[in-house]
């Protein structure tokens, strides 16, 4: 944001998300899978949870924004509210004639926000480590590496073939964690892996606010926040409902329910030790169903109403 010249290549944020993924994959235990099946109506609560939340999000951008914008339209605030990939959903508002950039930036600053202030808050309040439960392998095995490196390759190369969102992630984190449930123990992954596979994720994100970013809408920006801002609290407030609901740890229910995304949350799970497998599965649920329904609600809300 200070101008210098910084830039992110594509292949170094990949193999950082192919990292991440079998990581996070080698956490589903069967007895986490046994856990994540009895608490299915608490992860389905929590998707219609965040599709409502973002859809106010959208409300609200449109009715803070559109008295004073030229070239802005429903599409644009729509778009810019879901909780889900900023890519994805540029491309979704792309086919509706949306304003792309503004949609963009609208994920670009939510994931700034919830990124910064989601972990280092949780840091601040000091919830301590929460072992729900520990990869079942502790052992480091080059050969068990080699064969999970080619599983999970096999993985993410259909993940592109289906053209699914995120690839290189989900497709090495869905056979990961297939393996584990299967009580196939390969491997564990070197601390140093991992490590560095979060200094290539967090170089792609950073590069993304150059001054240019800044310099764009400031209203556009500053509503943005401000409805950030709102969501966290009340996501806050639902992660407590949830509390007396389960009994889950406040801390995960919080990172599983924060208007983040997956990867930045799962990371944040994983290396606080706040129950990783139950944050990425909240999560990942939410972000399919965010992906697959956001287009189809737009043109029952919107586009619908206007041709009757």
């Amino acid at each position: 944001m200070l101008g210098l010249p910084t830039r992110s290549w594509d292949p170094l944020r990949n193999i950082g998300q192919w990292i991440i993924g079998i990581a996070l994959g080698l956490y589903f235990t069967p007895a986490v899978a046994q856990l994540l099946i009895s608490a299915w109506w608490v992860i389905a609560l929590s998707i219609t949870w965040s599709l409502v939340l973002g859809y106010f999000f959208g409300v609200w951008l449109h009715f803070f924004n559109a008295p004073h914008m030229t070239n802005f339209n429903r599409a644009t605030s729509y778009f810019s509210g879901p909780i889900g990939g900023a890519s994805e959903m540029t491309l979704l508002s792309e086919r509706e004639n949306a304003v792309t950039d503004l949609v963009a930036s609208a994920h670009s600053m939510r994931l700034l926000i919830v990124t910064l202030v989601i972990p280092f808050g949780i840091q601040w309040a000091n919830f301590g480590q929460i072992q729900i439960t520990q990869p079942v392998v502790r052992e480091i095995s080059l050969w068990g590496m080699g064969v999970l490196a080619l599983l999970t390759a096999i993985g993410i190369f259909v993940m592109m073939k289906l053209k699914r969102a995120n690839p290189w992630f989900m497709g090495a984190m869905l056979v990961s964690m297939i393996v584990t449930m299967m009580d196939v123990r390969l491997t564990a992954l070197p601390s140093e892996a991992t490590n560095v596979a979060q200094l290539f994720i967090g170089v792609s994100l950073g590069v993304r606010f150059n001054r240019q970013f800044v310099k764009s809408a400031p209203r556009w920006l500053f509503s943005v926040a401000i409805g950030t801002f709102g969501m966290i609290f009340l996501c806050i407030l639902f992660s407590y409902v949830l509390l007396e609901m389960t009994h889950l740890p406040f801390a995960t229910l919080i990172l599983a329910s924060a208007p983040g995304g997956i990867t930045e949350m799962a990371i944040t799970a994983k290396v606080l030790q706040l129950g990783a497998p139950i944050v990425t599965v909240f999560q990942s649920s939410r972000l399919v169903a965010v992906l697959l329904l956001s287009g189809p609600l737009y043109q029952w809300l919107y586009v619908r109403k206007t041709s009757d």
